[in-house]
Order: C-alpha cells, then structure tokens, then sequence
C-alpha cells in the first residue's frame, strides 16, 4: 500500500500526464489546420517546460527536503523560478524575447495603462465580494513577490516564446499580433490552478479556470502590447494580494 507521499507523487505525475496530453492534443489539432506554420518540436519544447516548471514547484514531488521552509512554497517557486531564468538566458529563448527587460514598446504605454487600471478595478471588486480575512506577514510577503516573479516569467515568457515558435500563425487583434501560442499559454495557466487528478479521478473547476485565464489573457496582451513582463509581474502580484489589505 502507498504512503500518502507516494500518494500526492502519483498524483502529481498523473495531473501533469493529463495536462500534457491536452497540451498536446490541442496543440497538434490546431497545428493541423495551419501545417505549414506548425513546428510539432518546438510544440514538445513547450511540454518539456511544463513538466521541468511542475517538478521544480513540487520538489521533484516531494522527494527533494524543504531548506527553506515555511508555510508557503518558498523554495518550489524559488527553484521553477531560477530554471526560467537559465533558460531564458539561451540563445533559442534571449532575454528580451521572453520579455525579461524592463524597456517599454515605444507609445504602448499609452494603451497598456488604462487597461492595467480595469485589471486591478477587476481585483478589487473581487478583494470586496470575497475578503481574505486576517494573514500572516509570510502570507503577505509570499503574494506580494512569488505569483508573478515566477509564474510571469514563465508562462509569459518562456513558455509564450515555444509555444509562439510551434505556432506561426498570426491574427491582428487589438492591436497585438496574437497566435495559439497565446491562447493556449493562458489555457496552461488556467489549469495549473483549476486541473489536477486526486481521490482516483482528475478534477477540473470552472470558476478557477475563469478566474485565472481571463487575468492571463489580459497578461499576455500587455506582454505582446509593450515587449516587456513588467507590467504582467506587478499586476499578477497586486492581484494575488490586494484582498490581503481589504
């Protein structure tokens, strides 16, 4: 009989196996109706990235010890984060092309900021409908910091640039030029939170998913807008801890 750490292992691994072969499924199926723009390697790069960024959030599942500690998982982000940032470094990815710079599209501010402004409108409402009640100052701490320095750089970085290398098909939509890369890096996002197996069974909540992919696609169109993670990084952050001050 399985320990309850093997348990939440093979949980683990079956929840990442089912996101995959989604990632995989749509990703193959979308690349069928543009064959010529479609890269099925870099569309597997894509899918190694998400299984190095879901081992490294889970300490290799539990089998790496906790140096860090705390009651949030400080070193699982601190690990997925510092892997983003070495490959974000190679020459396949660059800095600037994942958006890693703090320099803004010329003029994309003037369009970025309004909608920045209904973002965190958006979090409001949320933070009054919803209040977080009393944290703790490592609660504060990690929400101030963590969401967004990791999963930003990630999912909108890295993660984009693949997925935008296995897709080159472009549409022209508010301004940014948006391909399935995009949607389905939003669509990855959105199951991170709202997707897992657990009790013999995969799981899925809509209200999650809704919750987390609009923000994302929004995320990504401030990425694609000004070039630049910046702004996708403070929101994401002000998101997550703004109903921790409400």
């Amino acid at each position: 009989m399985l320990g309850l750490a093997e348990h939440e292992r093979v949980n683990g691994l079956i929840g990442l196996g089912g996101t995959l072969a989604l990632l995989l499924v749509i990703g193959t199926a979308a690349g069928c109706a543009d064959r010529r723009g479609f890269s099925p390697r870099w569309l597997l790069v894509a899918a190694a990235l998400v299984a190095i960024n879901d081992a490294l959030l889970t300490g290799i599942y539990g089998m790496l010890p906790d140096l860090i500690g705390g009651e949030r998982n400080w070193q699982g982000k601190l690990l997925a984060l510092a892997a983003t940032l070495a490959i974000a470094a190679l020459p396949a990815f660059g800095w600037r092309r994942t958006g890693l710079t703090f320099a803004q599209a010329p003029g994309s501010l003037r369009a970025a900021l309004p909608v920045a402004a209904l973002y965190c409108a958006f979090f409001v409402l949320i933070a009054v409908a919803f209040p977080a009640g009393e944290s703790s100052g490592e609660e504060i701490a990690f929400q101030l910091t963590m969401p967004g320095l990791e999963e930003e750089p990630f999912y909108r970085g890295i993660l984009l640039v693949a997925l935008d290398r296995a897709f080159a098909g472009r549409v022209r939509f508010l301004g940014v030029d948006w391909g399935w890369g995009a949607i389905l890096a939003c669509l990855l996002f959105g199951m991170a939170h709202a997707f897992g197996f657990s009790r013999g069974g995969f799981s899925f909540d809509p209200a999650v998913m809704t919750l987390t992919a609009v923000p994302a696609l929004i995320a990504v169109w401030m990425r694609l807008r000004t070039g630049s993670l910046l702004l996708p990084v403070l929101l994401h952050n002000f998101g997550n801890s703004f109903s921790l001050f409400a």
